[in-house]
């Protein structure tokens, strides 16, 4: 099981002059599509990890905190849920983006 790193970095908004720089909304898009995948790839390594059979062995031959895992799951599918929001709102041909 591996742990989602790098997230904290703030996502660029494409106006961002604390930086300096300009962002096209299909980067941002493109990086939010790209972050979705990544995301879904670790939910899917908690699930197969299957805490609930963890759960069920001696405290000795844990190979990691059930309640650690579905506790990174629960994370997860949240950091799902508003990556998906923000990618609509960012979606190519979006007036709004």
């Amino acid at each position: 099981m591996t742990a989602v790193t790098g997230l904290a970095a703030p996502v660029p908004t494409p106006h961002d002059t604390e930086r300096g720089t300009m962002t096209a909304p299909s980067d941002d898009y493109e990086f939010l599509h790209e972050l979705e995948i990544e995301v879904e790839a670790e939910v899917v390594q908690v699930e197969l990890s299957r805490p609930e059979d963890a759960a069920e062995l001696p405290v000795t031959e844990w190979l990691f905190d059930p309640a650690d895992a579905e506790r990174e799951e629960i994370g997860l599918r949240g950091l799902l849920a508003a990556v998906e929001v923000l990618e609509d709102d960012l979606r190519p041909g979006d007036p709004a983006a």
